[in-house]
């Protein structure tokens, strides 16, 4: 099958921890590389941010990231990209076509475009059902529930909501990360039968218990607690170190956001340090700053738990590389961890913004270690079974096969890709 992704802010090749790179980069580029090696030819198409980017870049066998010139080449925060979204479009249909100066197609006909977050599905509907090809999308965040839960602090552009609502209704197939957002999906107008539920993956061979492994607590011993991700303040990192108020004697090290030596310069990073001071808790809180993944696998084996306490989450990959290294996991029950999280077989789940429920949660397995052991060997378990790369990149040609077979004898392109473009 020829897949092309379209991942415009995005790109599988971005280094993890900034402001717009996370777990959309992760999941793209392993999706993508799954199925290069299922022999598979898979194009990556983000948007260029540097002026000296080749072209194309080869990222695995059977995928190659195509940098595509939309709006300046240069970084710039996703949330201002939907202008360029008209001449990316643009740009894809080109490639397709060869309505260029050369007159030549430059790219194969993909078979199907599978769009990632809510911009890429503009630009896809300009390009891929003009065409006849069919378009899934993969929103991995909703403007509707970021906005439910940052009110001001949204920084989304208005036209975000109206947005997600005409794809929910003009592609193929929705492809959901988790349960809880089919609910939100079907509020804002998808057909629940043109939705498939297709989980994020993680690479089981690279997160896997092993060494460094923390010799086994006795009961009662102080915690040594991981936060992972980026520095922004959703993920709720200091709802972690109020509970260390709670918690004689735990430390907590948090990984993400910028290197080391630039944490001094990261507005998230100094509000954390302030509250830590003002909670007393600052020589049991440590800042690492972005690290290697090896090093996030080896951090996660030293440590006796890890937390996850955003206030909402899309899917968070987090909780799975946790599971995958075998390490019991205390987290928020939102979004993803409701489906990612067993509580009390996998791991832990309390409510979002609630030092006092973290900490107790983190009480009971400081009391038996024992039993986080024996959740975390559940988890990696279930990990193996259900959220290897394999799997979810066999659920997600299932969705291609499914939407190429509706699609076959069906030539009129939907109305609805018409009004995309005319909105633009």
């Amino acid at each position: 099958m020829k897949i092309a992704m379209i991942s415009e802010h995005a790109s599988p090749l971005a280094a993890l921890g900034g402001p717009d790179a996370g777990g959309q980069n992760v999941h793209v580029a392993s999706l993508a590389a799954r199925l290069g090696a299922e022999g598979h030819a898979v194009q990556v198409y983000t948007r260029r941010d540097d002026p000296d980017l080749p072209e194309r870049v080869p990222l695995s066998p059977g995928v190659e990231v195509v940098h595509v010139d939309a709006g300046p080449p240069e970084p710039l925060p996703k949330d201002d990209l939907l202008e360029f979204m008209g001449a990316f479009g643009t740009d894809l249909r080109r490639r397709w076509t060869g309505d260029g100066a050369s007159g030549r197609p430059s790219d194969p006909v993909p078979d199907v475009v599978h769009a990632h977050f809510w911009m890429s599905g503009v630009a896809g509907l300009q390009c891929a059902p003009p065409l006849g090809i069919p378009l899934l999308q993969t929103f991995h965040a909703l403007g509707s529930v970021k906005r439910r839960h940052q009110g001001a602090q949204d920084t989304s552009p208005p036209e975000r909501v109206p947005r997600e609502r005409l794809l929910c209704r003009a592609v193929d197939r929705i492809v959901a990360t988790c349960q809880d957002e089919v609910a939100e999906l079907v509020a804002l107008g998808a057909a629940p039968e043109r939705i498939d539920v297709v989980p994020c993956g993680v690479d089981v061979d690279r997160f896997r218990p092993g060494l460094p492994r923390r010799a086994v607590r006795a009961p009662g011993a102080p915690l040594r607690l991981l936060s992972v991700g980026r520095l922004v303040e959703r993920k709720g990192v200091d709802t972690v170190i109020e509970a260390l108020t709670m918690l004689p004697g735990a430390e907590l090290v948090v990984v993400g956001g910028p290197r080391a030596r630039e944490l001094y310069g990261d507005p998230e990073a100094r509000r954390l340090s302030t509250f830590a001071a003002r909670h007393g808790v600052s020589d049991r809180v440590c800042l690492w700053g972005s690290v290697p993944q090896e090093d996030v696998r080896g951090l996660m084996n030293l440590s006796d738990v890890v937390v996850c306490t955003p206030w909402y989450e899309p899917f968070g990959i987090v909780p799975l590389e946790a599971a995958a290294c075998g390490r019991p996991l205390v987290g928020s029950a939102v979004g993803g961890l409701l489906d990612s999280v067993v509580d009390g077989h996998t791991g832990l789940l309390v409510p979002p913004r609630d030092p006092a429920a973290l900490a107790a949660a983190l009480r009971r397995l400081q009391d038996d270690p024992a039993f986080g052991e024996r959740l975390g060997t559940a988890a990696r378990a279930r990990a193996e079974h259900l959220y290897d790369w394999s799997s979810v990149a066999g659920r997600t040609l299932d969705s291609y096969e499914g939407v190429l077979a509706e699609h076959a004898g069906r030539p009129e392109a939907p109305a609805l890709a018409a009004e995309a473009v005319n909105d633009r």
